[in-house]
């Protein structure tokens, strides 16, 4: 029995695709999206009530190999917010003056430093931005999807951070 010389050639690009993503590098994350972080235990600058500080400890928690410090003295890395902002700023008017569409934004700015206090990542900034189109006479509606515009953010800006968290080379 022949095979079919399209299926040999479609199996010698997977071979050469797969082979090609090995040698750059590139690596999937763990089977539940988690990085590896480079050290065992990290405090969180961020008040147990805050909703960012809340989604961040699960992120981490969800990988095996780092643990949630209660006090900054004696964890390995401290992530320290300098700064946490949301905004809300009218994008654009109808004909009557009227807000026909908003630009959301969720700003933080953080550093991370190691136990005796040198920084492993300098000041950084992620700022994110949404784009939501208002119709007052939906304003329930949309408050809802800003609602749940902020909670994208916020999820999309904790995955940012983690992945910084996990690219930080400690000093030697």
């Amino acid at each position: 029995m022949r095979v079919p010389s399209k299926m040999v050639r479609a199996a010698v690009a997977a071979l050469l695709v797969a082979g090609s993503l090995s040698g750059c590098g590139f690596q999937l994350r763990g089977a539940n999206g988690t990085y590896t972080l480079p050290f065992k235990s990290i405090y969180v600058g961020l008040p147990d009530n805050s909703a960012l500080g809340t989604e961040l400890r699960r992120n981490l928690r969800a990988g095996d190999q780092v643990a949630i410090a209660d006090k900054a003295e004696g964890a390995d890395a401290q992530l320290v917010v300098l700064s946490e902002t949301r905004g809300k700023s009218i994008l654009s008017l109808n004909s009557l003056g009227r807000v026909r569409e908003y630009l959301l934004t969720y700003t933080l700015r953080f550093t991370v430093r190691d136990a005796k206090g040198a920084e492993l990542l300098p000041a950084t900034e992620i700022s994110l931005r949404r784009n939501m189109a208002f119709d007052e006479t939906q304003v329930l509606a949309k408050e809802s999807e800003e609602a749940l515009l902020y909670r994208d953010m916020q999820a999309d800006l904790v995955q940012q951070i983690i992945r910084r968290l996990a690219a930080i080379k400690p000093a030697r």
